[in-house]
């Protein structure tokens, strides 16, 4: 299962964010390191197409994509030469497919560390950049000599350089307008910063008017960085009370009553889900209605393959149509009828909100 990391400085939010999303039970207390060994819990990602297709099928089970979360004990300055949790710290982050970067934006003087976010946002990404910088400088000196008698290696060389460049300037590889050649070059040496970043901007419960702002005062920040980041303002204890709620209209009337409509935490997953390249096909029938998860680009085998090994080994075809069609007609046996439903081979790329069925011999 792809996993996401929450990063950030102590007391930034990231343990209340991750019982919001996972109903676990990880310490929340407003001192440093409550969190020192990483919490690891599942989230599932809200998706309507998967209830309505449950509802449309009268299934009898409905199973929502999820993905894992890990609420990662908090960073100080100098972590990268070992302050704090310091070298566990970043091993746990190298060990996550994205990051989750939660930032203080309230105030509490019960609370140490400061409470501007973008001071938040400052010392972890110098903390990170630095971290980063000692393993691109190691391997650069290797590939540089290497590269003097085998040229295949010069392309790496190449890359190594680029981003020793940005790093040494402090600049994460993220918001380093690197190209997708170059960071696909990096893939191998696990970079902390060469990765797509979500932002959550933690608003206290009583700045909700001004999230918008703290939004565009920390998208200001990062101009530089493209499609790699996405921003979404929260306040983490407001989603963390509504999240405990089991019953769901119960819930909605609460995030509504504070004017937060369906609430960000909703978002938050989806966007985190989508960061990790992630999309969603669907099946749906008596037993059950289910999104499965792929990655963007995935052949209709490779989708089929989320489902089992067999089905990618021995795929024929796949029946196709995206979910708001079917629910549209009503049932897959009137799609068939009407003669909506596609018939797709082994090169058909998946798309996100397809429901497909498989034809396989193994």
């Amino acid at each position: 299962m792809e996993r996401f990391g929450l990063v950030g400085l102590p007391n930034a939010g990231k343990s209340s964010l991750y019982n919001a999303l996972t109903g676990g039970g990880a310490l929340a207390a407003p001192y440093p390191f409550a969190t020192k060994d990483p919490n690891i819990g599942v989230a599932m990602v809200p998706d309507e197409r998967v209830d309505r297709l449950s509802a449309m099928s009268e299934s009898r089970k409905t199973i929502h994509a999820q993905v894992e979360v890990v609420d990662i004990g908090g960073l100080v300055e100098g972590a990268s030469t070992g302050e704090g949790l310091g070298n566990k710290f970043l091993a746990n982050i190298r060990e996550v497919d994205a990051i989750v970067f939660v930032l203080r934006a309230f105030v509490n003087d019960d609370i140490v560390g400061p409470s501007d976010p973008l001071e938040h946002l400052r010392i972890v990404e110098i903390e990170l950049a630095l971290a980063d910088l000692e393993t691109v400088e190691k391997r650069l000196h290797q590939t540089k000599r290497a590269a003097k008698l085998d040229k295949s290696m010069v392309d790496e060389t190449e890359a190594l350089q680029a981003a020793y460049d940005a790093l040494a300037d402090g600049l994460p590889l993220y918001r380093a307008g690197l190209s997708d050649d170059v960071r696909e070059a990096l893939q191998p040496y696990f970079l902390l910063t060469n990765r797509r970043v979500l932002v959550v901007v933690n608003v206290g419960e009583d700045d909700l008017d001004a999230i918008p702002e703290h939004e565009a005062r920390v998208a200001a920040e990062f101009n530089n960085a493209g499609d790699n980041v996405e921003i979404i303002g929260m306040c983490v204890q407001l989603e963390a009370e509504a999240a405990a709620i089991t019953d769901p209209e119960e819930r909605a009337e609460i995030l509504e009553g504070f004017g937060l409509g369906e609430g960000a935490l909703f978002r938050m997953v989806r966007s985190a889900y989508h960061l990790l390249g992630l999309r969603t096909y669907l099946t749906t029938g008596e037993q059950e209605s289910r999104a499965w998860t792929f990655y963007e680009g995935s052949t209709a085998p490779e989708c089929a393959g989320r489902i089992h090994t067999d089905f990618q080994r021995g795929f024929i075809k796949a029946e196709v149509i995206q979910w708001d069609q079917l629910l549209e007609l009503g049932s897959w046996t009137k799609a068939k009828e009407v003669g909506k439903m596609r018939v797709e081979g082994k090169d058909y790329i998946g798309q996100d909100g397809d429901v497909m069925e498989f034809r396989f011999n193994v």
